[in-house]
């Protein structure tokens, strides 16, 4: 069953593939210059993508996390700090808009998207520091705050994100992106640097004042829709976590297992989404309703976590897992995975966890672990961490149960 699990959080990143998806929404090549901007997990992937396709002449810079590049020829991979932003993120985009602003009318800028590329593709506005930016992201990182008010206020402190890249060119634009946000809005993707911004600068101030966030320095407006900048600019979705989970349900369903897709945009604290679960979970072992066993609940979406205190090792997906292990403890039969399709759970070295029938009676202090966010060391004690390394692609988190 574990191998099973596997399989399918395998075949949902495979979907998401860019070397498999880039290809089939390229366009012919322009008149004038292709100058690829890329930014994100999968942005080393969709440059070679994008490099196999084009044969001419073509250039550009893909900003991608530490770790996560890969050979290329003609694109220039930078690595950079995520989910905490850093200087070598800030040069590369400083260089990007630089160039983006010297494209002409017969030129492409083709911006290649993905998660992570807030962080990476990080360029402060005018009067805001480096400093400033990251001491403000790790705030908003432990605050619990959902990816899309992060990046409510991150565009109101960027000079290139909220559509501010797509408005700095007369070239027009193409953004194919990959999608790791509820909803698959591009303005919510990588920070929409391509995007009409529907969000203010008193959004983003309300933002920090929930959060109880203090920053001292000042937000600038981004472009709306219905900018005349936006007339020249496309925004693809390319690739969903919809589309993934629909291809790890065909592996259950080869295998007997009747697959149930519960949605690609459950969010909420970790812990608590767990609970949640678990009692589906038990309804469907006692009653046989609402699904009849066997059956695997499939869902995707991004849950949080909100670190009081000093705070151990884990990301959401691994904090799921413990939460619903805790609560699935007697209960025969279950099994579960939950896994970034980054392979990268937070900021440890898994892609995330499998649950079995056995994890609590093989693992120690499950519910000390879960109060001081230490999962990533209680799934390794009894060796049930999901190991992927970087995928170079990124469609949210994959949770998996089946009621066997």
């Amino acid at each position: 069953m574990r191998e099973l699990l596997e399989e399918s959080f395998r075949a949902a990143v495979a979907a998401a593939d860019p070397l498999h998806i880039v290809a089939r929404h390229l366009p012919p090549s322009p008149k004038g210059r292709i100058f690829v901007a890329a930014a994100g997990k999968a942005a080393a992937a969709m440059a070679v993508a994008a490099e196999n396709h084009f044969t001419g002449e073509l250039e550009g810079i893909a900003i991608t996390r530490y770790g996560h590049g890969l050979p290329t020829k003609r694109i220039r991979v930078v690595e950079a700090g995520h989910p905490v932003p850093d200087e070598a993120g800030e040069a590369a985009a400083r260089e990007i808009l630089g160039t983006v602003k010297g494209l002409g009318e017969d030129d492409l800028l083709l911006a290649l998207l993905s998660g992570g590329g807030s962080s990476l593709l990080s360029l402060p506005a005018p009067g805001v520091s480096m400093r400033q930016l990251k001491d403000l992201t790790g705030q908003l990182l432990r605050s619990g705050a959902p990816i899309q008010e992060m990046n409510t206020v991150r565009k109101h402190l960027s000079a290139i994100h909220g559509g501010r890249l797509a408005a700095a060119t007369r070239a027009r634009v193409l953004a194919l992106i990959i999608s790791d946000v509820t909803g698959d809005d591009p303005t919510h993707i990588a920070s929409g640097p391509c995007a009409p911004d529907p969000s203010t600068v008193a959004d983003a101030k309300a933002i920090l004042v929930k959060y109880g966030i203090g920053f001292d320095a000042p937000f600038s407006e981004t472009p709306k829709r219905g900018d005349p900048v936006f007339r020249k600019v496309e925004n693809k979705v390319i690739a969903t976590a919809h589309a993934s989970l629909e291809a790890a349900a065909a592996v259950f369903e080869r295998n007997g297992i009747a697959p149930v897709i519960l949605g690609d945009t459950i969010t909420g604290e970790a812990a608590e989404v767990a609970k949640v679960m678990a009692a589906l979970v038990r309804e469907i072992r006692a009653y046989s309703k609402p699904f009849k066993p066997p059956v695997a609940l499939i869902s995707g979406g991004e849950c949080t976590v909100t670190i009081q205190g000093q705070g151990g090792r884990g990301g959401r997906c691994s904090e799921f897992l413990l939460s619903l292990a805790i609560e699935l403890e007697g209960v025969p039969g279950a099994w579960a995975i939950a896994a970034d399709t980054d392979g990268i759970d937070g900021s440890e070295d898994n892609a995330g966890a499998v649950l079995t029938p056995e994890t609590m009676k093989r693992g120690q202090g499950a519910r000390e672990r879960l109060a001081r966010n230490d999962s990533y060391s209680f799934f390794k004690e009894i060796d049930a961490l999901v190991m992927t390394g970087p995928t170079r692609t990124n469609v949210n988190d994959y949770r998996a149960i089946v009621v066997a």
